[in-house]
């Protein structure tokens, strides 16, 4: 940067400073956000775990049980629930989800339900057929909009317009980690072997198909809405970690360039000596 004049230095410095005070705010911002995301996520992972525990229990119990939703087809063809962000800056956390679905597209075909605008934006721009555009705000998606979304996708896939449903999203492990996960939703997979408790019964009324069919929408609406918590979690997250990357980086840059000032100044104070000196010395 040779050669640089101490009002460009300036200028830059307080372009820096203008970028830091940006960054810094939007860190607040996704911490803020990120303590009543955490508590969602808290509040929902009970609720999705007695919905796991019922529906194990449903097929474990039932030797002789038989449901379109255990019955795994010979076709390929998959419906893939993607969860995104509406916005950027967020560091790797939308380009992470995106990589792993479109890695697992070159083995199965598929089609998208995005939810957030960067789903709709990227799928868009790679020309992958979506199932619909309405959850393009994932911020406003609520659970109402899951239980919908999961009735609907239920009832195409009794209809055999698919053979798989899946979600991909991020798991929030922690603050520092978020972890992209794809997981299948239908059809459903009895445990491995006899692990069903000794010296229990469960009588369900009407009976038990009757049961597992009703329950198993309310499952999936529980799975996308706990996915969808996790998610705006780890958005924030990775929001926060991202920008506070950001910030660091113009302190440094703010560093440099003041240490870049004093010695351009310096200089131009030493010529200026020099100068009256040779004149005087004329």
């Amino acid at each position: 940067m040779a050669g640089v004049s101490t009002k460009e230095i300036k200028t830059r410095i307080r372009s820096m400073e203008s970028t830091k005070q940006i960054t810094k705010a939007m860190e607040m911002v996704a911490a803020s956000k990120l303590r009543k995301h955490q508590n969602r996520v808290q509040a929902s992972r009970p609720y999705f775990e007695i919905l796991s525990d019922t529906i194990q229990a449903i097929i474990d119990a039932n030797a002789d049980f038989t449901s379109p939703y255990l019955t795994h087809r010979t076709g390929d063809r998959t419906c893939y629930v993607v969860i995104a962000g509406d916005r950027g800056l967020a560091g790797g956390y939308n380009s992470n989800v995106f990589r792993q679905v479109m890695e697992e597209m070159k083995n199965h075909d598929g089609v998208i339900l995005p939810v957030g605008r960067k789903a709709v934006d990227y799928f868009t721009s790679v020309k992958k057929p979506m199932l619909t555009s309405n959850y393009a705000v994932a911020e406003s998606v609520s659970i109402g909009d899951c239980f919908s979304m999961a009735k609907n996708l239920c009832k195409r896939y009794l209809a055999g317009e698919f053979d798989r449903i899946c979600v991909c999203y991020t798991n929030f492990v922690s603050v520092l980690s978020q972890v992209p996960e794809l997981r299948e939703l239908l059809p459903l997979t009895p445990k491995a072997g006899d692990q069903r408790p000794k010296g229990t019964e469960i009588l369900y009324e009407p009976d038990s198909e009757a049961v597992f069919a009703a329950i198993v929408p309310e499952y999936l609406g529980g799975i996308l809405y706990g996915a969808l918590c996790e998610s705006r979690a780890s958005e924030q997250a990775a929001r926060r970690s991202a920008m506070d990357s950001a910030t660091q980086n113009a302190e440094e840059m703010i560093g440099q360039l003041s240490l870049q000032f004093n010695r351009a100044r310096q200089a131009a104070i030493t010529q200026e000596i020099t100068e009256i000196v040779a004149g005087s010395n004329a």
